[in-house]
């Protein structure tokens, strides 16, 4: 799908400031869509934005359909006479520096808790009949979802497959009894997973309002410990006990001799086929029903994905199995209609993904980061590009891009001054005009380069497992200059947000 020539800013809404430790989806996220319009920015990409569990990664998610209730506002909550002002009187004083999550998880859930279990309570609040209009929509997923973390909640937080075996195989008197038993914390997750698709409905409604599109993530691969997995295990590679039998990861590269161990659950295809692919019908209808265009990551492992065997040390014993290819495609499209898709296309690309993904006309992903300091016609040049392409300077999962130059071999640091024609002055708004100059249709630059920050604020580091996630702005840190000069920009390229 061709989008239209535009700009937009990379950053998840942790990252935003506020005073709860860890940014939400209230006040200071529908400031940041006003600075977007201000600087002409017609576009706003987030990480995936499900409930995060062990490492707080949005890449390793409770369910593939829920939202994260940290990034429920509380502010939002006091308008809706859920909580009070009392009730944020005592919140600890977190500071605008990075999120620490061994202590802002448990004061949030604490207070989320309260409003949640407060709502439940009180049958004559106002938002009792759109609770429950909405609970009935979303109940394919919403109702094992909530069994499943109330179950979570019961086990001390235990991945599923410790349970007793009749939860864990799900076996229909042990589910019945366990819904009884933990109705209230069934009704708790029903109504904070309501909290969340409120306070973002709202915040989609002010950017399209705005002119801003909002740009979603879609891990292709889900977390084991998720209700996803838990509730349909016929549709991944477990055996009869839940227990994994394969895993996902990539072949050993130039990065890696023994390649990269993701641990995540394989989809048996096959079966997902015989249902018409139902289940990632629904998955992508749920993201597009929350933001305006999908970056499906990790796309490479839909024309093939690399199986390796549970247990293995490392992803060196594994194999190429084949993905679904353009079968899955064409199923979501007759569903849905046209796909507002990016694909993550970095990697080893293949003849078969390439085809793949023009086939669909879906963007691909140029990073301007790796195309200095080697051949003069890599694919991460802009001179490169066709338009039908989505150019970032950097992405979450790369070091900033002053960071990156900061640490750049003298190749690289020659090549990108000959590309500029000039010396290098400020590298991450030197390689941001390169970007906005390109023929790319989309361009997107991460929040820290245009701060121009170094590596104390990249956001991820792959391969480690904690210590991620926990950059945050400051308040007032990103203000009219950096605005002002990102409008100036967009504008000279032909990037602008109408008017």
């Amino acid at each position: 799908m061709r989008f239209p020539r535009s700009s937009g800013v990379l950053l998840h809404p942790t990252s935003l400031p506020g005073p709860y430790g860890i940014g939400d989806i209230g006040p200071e996220a529908h400031r940041f869509v006003d600075q977007l319009v201000s600087a002409k920015q017609g576009l706003w990409q987030v990480l995936p934005l499900g409930p995060t569990g062990y490492g707080d990664s949005p890449y390793q998610c409770f369910s593939a359909f829920a939202g994260n209730p940290l990034l429920i506002s509380p502010d939002a909550l006091v308008a809706d006479g859920l909580l009070t002002a009392a009730d944020l009187a005592d919140a600890p004083s977190f500071g605008d520096g990075p999120v620490d999550f061994g202590w802002v998880i448990p004061w949030k859930q604490a207070l989320l808790a309260r409003a949640a279990d407060r709502f439940v309570a009180n049958r004559a609040h106002p938002l009792h009949a759109e609770h429950s209009t909405w609970c009935d929509r979303h109940a394919s997923w919403l109702d094992d979802f909530a069994l499943f973390m109330a179950l979570k909640d019961a086990h001390g937080g235990a991945a599923w497959n410790a349970w007793d075996r009749a939860l864990r195989c799900r076996e229909s008197g042990a589910l019945a009894a366990a819904r009884l038993a933990n109705e209230s914390g069934v009704q708790r997750h029903r109504a904070l997973q309501f909290f969340f698709s409120r306070q973002w409905g709202a915040l989609r409604a002010h950017a399209n309002g705005a002119g801003v599109s909002l740009i979603g993530d879609a891990p292709i691969f889900i977390a084991y410990d998720s209700a996803d997995v838990w509730s349909r295990p016929e549709l991944f590679h477990v055996d009869s006990q839940g227990q994994l039998t394969v895993v996902a990861g990539v072949p050993p590269d130039y990065f890696s001799e023994t390649g990269q161990l993701w641990g995540n659950p394989l989809y048996r295809w096959d079966v997902l086929a015989s249902e018409g692919y139902a289940w990632w019908i629904a998955r992508v209808r749920a993201l597009l029903e929350t933001v305006d265009r999908v970056r499906l990551d990790h796309f490479i492992g839909f024309s093939r994905n690399w199986e390796i065997p549970a247990g293995a040390e490392d992803a060196r014993t594994g194999r190429f199995q084949p993905g679904p290819g353009a079968e899955l495609f064409h199923a979501l499209e007759r569903a849905l209609g046209e796909l507002p898709i990016i694909a993550e296309d970095l990697g080893v690309l293949t003849p078969e993904v390439e085809a793949l993904r023009d086939r669909f006309a879906f963007p691909g992903m140029r990073i301007l980061q790796f195309g200095f300091g080697g051949e003069t016609n890599s694919q991460f040049l802009p001179h490169a590009y066709v338009p039908n392409t989505c150019v970032y300077t950097g992405t979450h999962d790369n070091d900033t891009t002053a960071a990156w130059y900061a640490s750049a071999t003298e190749a690289e640091r020659t090549h990108l001054a000959r590309y500029l024609g000039r010396d290098v002055r400020e590298s991450a708004w030197d390689l941001g005009q390169l970007a906005q100059a390109s023929v790319a249709d989309t361009c997107v630059l991460p929040a820290q380069d245009l701060l121009q920050r170094g590596g104390e604020a990249r956001m991820n580091f792959p391969g480690r497992a904690v210590g991620n996630w926990s950059w945050r702005l400051k308040h007032g840190e990103l203000e009219a200059g950096a605005w002002q000069r990102l409008a100036a920009m967009t504008d000279l390229y032909g990037r602008a947000l109408p008017k």
